[in-house]
């Protein structure tokens, strides 16, 4: 509040010095209200997203043509809030909370979770970043951001022939800042099992080297098992080139101690084998991947496409028809384009021979 004062010859002096005063005052609060407010414009809290859908045309099947709305078709549909709150002194607090789900439907993805692709917090500051929570993994970021021309979207999916392990639950992750082009990324997966806490256990790191055109990372990835006793180790190396408007990717990937009851170590072999053309190991593969996770479908389709591709017709045809009678909708069309493709198309020419064989009582 200014105050007014009436000047008067006799005290003229006393009231001048008492106003300036005042109004000095009132400057730095003003100053100190600007200060505040600058300090607050680096806060934030962001509402995000993303809807993909596509119209997915489908034929040769026993009804004939069949039209249907997919979700995810480039990239996978979300709704996501993140935030930013400064602490003075370069330190800011930040979370991310993100939402999937399914444009055709409007159910929740992830196998149902209300922030199954995302949901952390962490600090941040000139030594770096920790945060907690669900999130993903340095070495699918790796993946995800260099290896994959498509970022991981439409068909041509990498994580089709390289093991992905893309969320780690009750995760720590903490990433270097940026040191003349190199940073590194560390995440330590808690297990959670009473007594022992090897059970269960995620280990993921990366390293990545930046300059000019290139991009280098090195990321390796260490699951333990339920029991603690036997874990599996994958290691990939990537590379991206950008030759202009041309930007070339390349990836090694390797795993080592695999374990007889980790599931996804086993399909991710598989998926190696496989894109080597390695059909009768992989099958291995996906036949102990499909006995340890009874309910992973892509492992049992992936297992079918091996066997037929090493003559194995009969086994085939009878594991997809078990996985359509007790699979959704959508799992008789997936198992009618892995017979059609499978043999450069040399088994069945025509789609309606492909569907009777699928149908048909064997």
């Amino acid at each position: 509040m200014v105050r007014l004062f009436r000047f008067t010859d006799s005290h003229s002096n006393k009231q001048i010095t008492e106003t300036c005063l005042k109004y000095h005052l009132i400057a730095a609060a003003c100053a100190l209200g600007l200060t505040a407010s600058c300090a607050q414009a680096q806060s934030f809290v962001k509402v995000y997203g993303v809807a993909d859908a596509g119209i997915v045309l489908e034929s040769g099947g026993p009804d004939g043509r069949v039209n249907r709305v997919g979700s995810g078709v480039a990239s996978g549909s979300r709704l996501g809030f993140k935030g930013k709150e400064d602490l003075g002194d370069g330190m800011s607090a930040f979370f991310v909370l993100e939402n999937g789900y399914n444009m055709d439907t409007g159910k929740a993805g992830q196998g149902g979770l209300l922030f199954g692709r995302q949901a952390l917090v962490g600090l941040s500051g000139a030594a770096g970043s920790i945060s907690l929570g669900r999130q993903y993994a340095p070495y699918f970021k790796a993946m995800r951001d260099i290896v994959d021309p498509f970022c991981t979207g439409l068909a041509g999916n990498v994580q089709n022939i390289f093991p992905a392990f893309t969320r780690i639950d009750n995760s720590v992750d903490y990433q270097t800042p940026k040191w003349h082009g190199t940073s590194a990324e560390v995440l330590y997966g808690l297990g959670e099992a009473a007594g022992d806490a090897a059970k269960k256990r995620t280990i993921d790191g990366s390293a990545t080297y930046e300059g000019g055109p290139l991009t280098l990372v090195l990321a390796h990835h260490v699951q333990n098992d339920d029991t603690g006793t036997a874990h599996s180790r994958s290691t990939l190396l990537a590379g991206r080139y950008r030759f202009g408007i041309v930007t070339a990717h390349a990836a090694y990937a390797r795993a080592l101690s695999i374990s007889p009851n980790l599931a996804s170590a086993h399909y991710g072999m598989g998926a190696v084998l496989m894109s080597q053309a390695a059909y009768a190991q992989a099958a291995e593969h996906f036949r102990i991947a499909s006995v340890n996770a009874p309910g992973d479908l892509q492992a049992r389709l992936k297992l079918a496409g091996c066997l037929l591709e090493i003559g194995q017709t009969d086994t085939a045809l009878a594991s997809l028809r078990a996985a359509i009678r007790g699979g959704p909708q959508q799992v008789y069309a997936m198992s009618l384009k892995l017979v059609l493709n499978s043999g450069r198309g040399r088994f069945w020419l025509r789609p309606s021979a492909a569907a009777r064989a699928l149908t048909s009582a064997g």
